[in-house]
């Protein structure tokens, strides 16, 4: 099983815990992943926002260079993936899009790489099964709150790997971690990761919404899959407290350093140290 891997521009910086523990967990399990050569930054979120020409090309570029390489793309950024499959989605169906691709990076694209979630590949490729056969330190007892955001299934006719108001691959990973997925309501709420600059107030009180809604459900921590809602929901919760009402500190964790610890690898290579509750003001 191999796939051309996209990293993007957070998962080599501040998302660094969320590469290490992608490239550890598909290692462990036989995923063989090829970084694409040259790769560049896909857009998201600047270019999509202020240059439609560039928003296209970019994410296009990528995909050209992968498709010399003969495999299907996984990406684990979950606004690069919004970003890749919004390319192919545009240029198979608008011939301007198209031609507005070749014009700007000098060569023709299609639309016909293939673009899949980390998360479509460990269900759908590899299988819980597969992965709970793997768990050799299975974590029973983990009360997890998967929370999905606002891209990672949204909008269905471009994503659609989940079902959009009720997405349910990342707690069958939780299943297959040997923890306990929790049911709550904001699972697919925004947490306003776009307004981090602009508007603080308005992403202190979300964080303070999910957060506390993930603790009434009896969560130990919450799980993504997107470095924004990782940055977002840790490093807001001291400002969150400070401005709603204190709550108890809450790990933020990516899905694939929960999966990682299931199947024995130790935290330090999963950058789980980089990447819990840094902005709380302590550990869980």
């Amino acid at each position: 099983m191999k796939y051309a891997f996209f990293p993007g521009c957070s998962l080599e910086s501040t998302a660094r815990p969320y590469a290490l523990s992608v490239r550890a967990v598909c290692r462990a399990l036989g995923i063989a992943l090829a970084e694409i050569p040259d790769w560049v930054c896909c857009g998201s979120t600047p270019a999509h926002a202020s240059n439609d020409s560039v928003a296209v090309a970019l994410p296009a570029l990528n995909l050209k260079k992968a498709q010399g390489m003969g495999l299907p793309v996984m990406v684990a950024c979950a606004s690069c993936y919004a970003r890749l499959r919004t390319v192919n989605h545009r240029v198979r169906r608008e011939p301007d899009d198209r031609r507005r691709v070749e014009r700007t990076t000098g060569s023709p694209y299609d639309g016909g790489v293939e673009v899949r979630h980390v998360l479509d590949v460990l269900v759908n490729d590899l299988g819980k099964d597969a992965i709970r056969a793997k768990a050799s330190r299975p974590l029973a007892g983990l009360r997890v709150a998967c929370y999905y955001g606002c891209l990672l299934t949204r909008p269905p006719e471009v994503v659609a790997f989940d079902d959009a108001e009720h997405p349910a691959f990342m707690d069958e990973l939780v299943d297959a971690a040997g923890a306990e997925s929790l049911e709550w309501p904001f699972k697919t709420e925004c947490c306003g990761a776009g307004l981090s600059m602009t508007h603080p107030a308005v992403v202190n009180r979300l964080t303070h919404k999910i957060v506390s809604m993930a603790r009434a459900a009896g969560a130990d921590c919450l799980a993504v899959a997107c470095p924004l809602c990782q940055v977002n929901l840790d490093l807001r919760q001291a400002d969150a407290a400070e401005a709603h009402g204190a709550f108890r500190p809450t790990p933020v964790l990516y899905i694939t350093q929960i999966l990682g610890l299931a199947l024995g690898i130790p935290p330090e290579r999963l950058g789980v140290d980089d990447s819990t509750v840094v902005g709380a003001g302590g550990k869980p």
